[in-house]
C-alpha cells in the first residue's frame, strides 16, 4: 500500500512539474513555434493575438501601461521588417496572455499602421534599450 501511495505521489509530482505546451491544438500549424525570443517560444496564435490587441488600441487612439503601448517603433537598429512602416510596437508576453497593462516584459510585436505584422523583436540579448530580432523573424 505504501509503495502504491509513493507511485501516485510521484506521478502527481511529475504531472504538476512537467511543462505542457500553453496552446495545445489539433491544428499542428498553430502548435508550432514560429518565433523564439530568448528561450520563449511563441505560436502564431500568440503573435496574432498581440498584433490584434495592439492594432485595436492604435486604431482607437488608446495606449496602455506605463510606457504607453502601442507606441512608435523607430527601428533605430535597422531591422529588415516584413512590411514597410511606419511602425508601432506592442508587448507580447511570455505568460501567453494578451497585454492590457503592467510590466511589458522583453518581447514585442511590431506592426505597421495598417495593422500588418512587421516582425517580432526582443530586448533579450540586445545592448541597452535596443532590440534584436527573435529567431524566425524578419527574413
Amino acid at each position: 500500500m505504501q509503495f502504491t501511495s509513493s507511485l501516485i505521489a510521484l506521478a502527481f509530482t511529475l504531472t504538476a512539474t512537467t511543462a505542457i505546451p500553453h496552446n495545445l491544438s489539433t491544428d499542428s500549424a498553430d502548435a508550432t513555434c514560429v518565433y523564439t525570443c530568448g528561450k520563449v517560444c511563441y505560436y502564431q496564435s500568440d503573435v496574432d493575438a498581440a498584433v490584434k490587441q495592439g492594432y485595436m488600441y492604435y486604431s482607437e487612439g488608446e495606449q496602455v501601461g506605463s510606457n504607453d503601448y502601442p507606441h512608435t517603433e523607430n527601428n533605430y537598429e535597422g531591422i529588415d521588417f516584413y512590411v514597410s512602416g511606419p511602425y508601432e510596437e506592442f508587448p507580447i508576453l511570455s505568460s501567453y496572455k494578451v497585454y492590457t497593462g503592467g510590466s511589458p516584459g522583453a518581447d514585442r510585436v511590431v506592426f505597421n499602421t495598417g495593422g500588418k505584422l512587421a516582425g517580432v523583436v526582443t530586448h533579450t540579448g540586445a545592448s541597452g534599450d535596443d532590440f534584436v530580432t527573435c529567431s524566425g523573424c524578419c527574413a
